[in-house]
């Protein structure tokens, strides 16, 4: 059963989040034979005061 876990930035909207999760989900079956009913998908949305790149948040510009 594959298990695909997504962090990102919030905001995206629920049709935006629909579509990653069905295009993650064929990605899956197609690359590794795993029936759609087995695979599942998690997006772990963060707020974008929590993300530093190259010691800065991008958040602070």
């Amino acid at each position: 059963m594959p298990i695909v876990t997504v962090k990102m930035l919030e905001g995206r909207s629920d049709d935006q989040k629909r579509a990653l999760i069905e295009k993650i989900t064929d990605a899956v079956t197609e690359t590794t034979g795993a029936p759609a009913e087995r695979v599942s998908v998690i997006i772990e949305e963060m707020k974008p005061t929590n993300l530093g790149i190259a010691g800065k948040r991008p958040s602070d510009s």
